[in-house]
């Protein structure tokens, strides 16, 4: 690096702004690397793959789960020096709203296809809202040294079906570092530079936050207006708390601290906050003396989309799991948790997650980074229930389901699904999206593959959904959706009954239409798990008072009249009336166990077994 990092000579009209957005491992992260790379962020020595992703579980498998920043200093051709902010963003569905936020912080942005694969779902989810943002966009041909890339082709795709220009896109290979140089050139050309006035009242937007062991949370923002300093009072707008800025700073991708961010600007601050909790992402950042007049637009609460019961499979470590579930939380504001009581599991949290990639990943870091043994509970929906009274509530959990009587209707989560998939796939594709209770809206062709949208419900979702499409599509279909609101169902719930007692930890809400067949599947996957007893042992499944499915195991049969060698029939009898008499002793006062195990099978709800 040849300048003093700490000039700040820069004016306005030399930042540049900009994020790349991508489907996951299109090679986002790797471009990132490389741009970081070549322009001197860091030695050679401090470079590791995927520098941005902190986390062993975003390197393992190639994902980006915090949205990251960097910023990098480079020198044109045209002999002047530049600022680049680059924002690395999440490219999974349940984090689009942190995307949507990422966005809204740049002027300008990557759009990064795999030239082996084309255009993918969640490609087009973020580029239609990057265009929304109005941004410039730049197509950047990622991987042109595979055998398999097919640059001309994808070219075509992006501007057939996403409609941008894609004649000047630049050819690279993230991996080879083939084209780094040309994109820089092209992001200091086409990439407008920063609006906003550093006269104006102090306006930023909270991009993100993180926890830091030594610094509490720190909070990145994008300065909209006016200039962000140390000591300054600010206040959130829509949480309405006020903090003191004693760190002003930003990421080269070393942490650096500043005298100041000014409009334009990207960069992080911290403020003595304790909870990530207290920092909501969208939120507007002005100072307590001299607020601006309103808040910036777009700003929503983040809602949990996806619950489910977290218990840990040793009693004993429930303590170590209530600890490890609040460090996480100083991590993720956006993942809840409320402590609960089951009969059959012992004590757990019921947690609440973005999505069922949010789920997996917060399971995972509880397994390895705090080394707990858990059983997740079968993932469900947020259902809207309006009473006979009139009055709502809403259900978290299905043992909370209030007595049928009372409820006049049960609303469920809708989404709209977007799949894209070769058409020799589409058959498959099809019939599973009917048999979710999903709709078709639309069906469209390009070259060779097609574009379905359907309206599908939420909880059909959220079991399998996503592996049996992958499945069947042998892993080329890709999968992107939006929430649509709530709509009446028939639902109903449905206990699962193991001799005669209700097991609270596998009942479920179900449709009506296909409680039958999922009562039978249950029935059937429980009765190869549940060991045999001394006595027969009936599984059903009911609604309300009404058995739809019932499977029987069949008793152990203890040879009891195994030492009688000859001897009187009478005697054998005698022994084996007594044996009776005790199993139907047992039976009234025996309890069965169900394994661990048999939760964990009969929950991973599949349409094998």
């Amino acid at each position: 690096m040849t300048e003093p990092s700490s000039t700040r000579a820069y004016k306005q009209s030399h930042i540049r702004n900009f994020s790349i957005i991508a489907h996951i491992d299109h090679g986002k992260s790797t471009l990132a690397d490389r741009l970081i790379q070549q322009t001197g962020g860091l030695t050679e020595r401090e470079m590791s793959e995927q520098v941005l992703d902190n986390m062993d579980i975003e390197k393992e498998r190639g994902i980006t789960i915090k949205a990251q920043t960097v910023r990098l200093h480079y020198k044109a051709k045209n002999g002047e020096d530049y600022e680049l902010s680059l924002m690395d963003t999440p490219g999974h569905v349940d984090f689009a709203y942190e995307v949507s936020r990422s966005l809204a912080a740049c002027e300008g942005a990557l759009l990064v296809v795999d030239a082996a694969q084309g255009v993918e779902a969640q490609t087009l989810a973020n580029v239609y809202q990057s265009i929304e943002h109005d941004h410039e966009i730049i197509p950047v041909l990622n991987k042109i040294d595979l055998p398999a890339a097919e640059p001309e082709r994808v070219r075509h795709e992006i501007e057939e079906i996403i409609g941008i220009d894609a004649s000047d896109a630049v050819l690279a290979s993230a991996k080879s570092g083939i084209g780094i140089e040309d994109i820089l050139e092209q992001i200091v050309a086409k990439i407008p530079p920063p609006g906003g006035d550093r006269d104006k009242p102090l306006k930023a937007m909270l991009v993100d936050s993180w926890y830091d062991p030594y610094l509490g949370v720190v909070i990145l923002v994008r300065v909209i207006d006016g200039v962000l300093t140390k000591g300054l009072k600010i206040k959130f707008m829509a949480q309405g708390t006020e903090h003191l800025v004693d760190r002003v700073g930003c990421m080269r991708p070393k942490i650096e601290q500043l005298p100041e961010l000014a409009a334009g600007e990207i960069g992080f601050i911290t403020a003595q906050i304790k909870e990530v909790s207290q920092t909501a992402v969208g939120d507007t950042i002005t100072t307590v003396k001299n607020p601006a007049p309103e808040a910036l637009p777009g700003f929503k609460e983040v809602q949990s989309v996806v619950f489910c019961g977290l218990f840990p499979v040793d009693a004993a470590d429930f303590e170590k799991l209530r600890e490890s579930i609040g460090k996480l939380r100083l991590n993720d504001a956006s993942f809840t948790f409320e402590m609960e009581t089951s009969a059959a599991l012992g004590q757990g949290f019921r947690c609440g997650f973005l999505g069922l990639l949010h789920l997996e990943i917060v399971q995972e870091r509880l397994t390895r980074e705090y080394d707990l043994d858990l059983i997740t509970t079968a993932p469900s929906v947020v259902y809207r229930i309006v009473m006979n009274d009139g009055s709502e509530m809403f259900l978290h959990n299905p043992a909370d389901m209030p007595d049928v009587v009372k409820i006049r209707e049960i609303e469920e989560p809708w989404i709209e699904a977007t799949i894209y998939c070769p058409d020799e796939y589409l058959g498959g594709i099809l019939k599973l999206c009917q048999d979710r209770r999903g709709v078709q809206k639309n069906l469209t062709y390009v070259s060779d593959r097609a574009q379905v949208v359907y309206e599908l419900p939420l909880n059909e979702v959220v079991f399998d959904f996503y592996d049996r499409l992958k499945s069947i599509s042998r892993g080329y279909a890709s999968f992107d959706y939006h929430q649509i609101g709530l709509r009446t169902g028939q639902l109903v719930k449905m206990n699962i009954m193991v001799n005669g007692d209700p097991v609270d930890a596998l009942s479920m809400i179900v449709h009506r239409d296909a409680a039958e067949f999922r009562g039978r599947h249950m029935c059937e996957r429980l009765k190869d798990l549940i060991p045999r007893h001394l006595f027969k042992i009936p599984i059903q499944a009911a609604i309300g008072g009404k058995v739809i499915a019932r499977e029987t195991i069949s008793a152990m049969r203890k040879d009891v009249t195994a030492k009688c060698y000859g001897g009187d029939i009478s005697r054998k009898k005698k022994l084996l009336d007594k044996q009776k008499k005790g199993k139907a002793k047992m039976r009234e006062y025996g309890n069965v166990s169900i394994p661990q195990e048999a939760f964990i099978a009969a929950l991973k709800m599949g349409d094998e077994g």
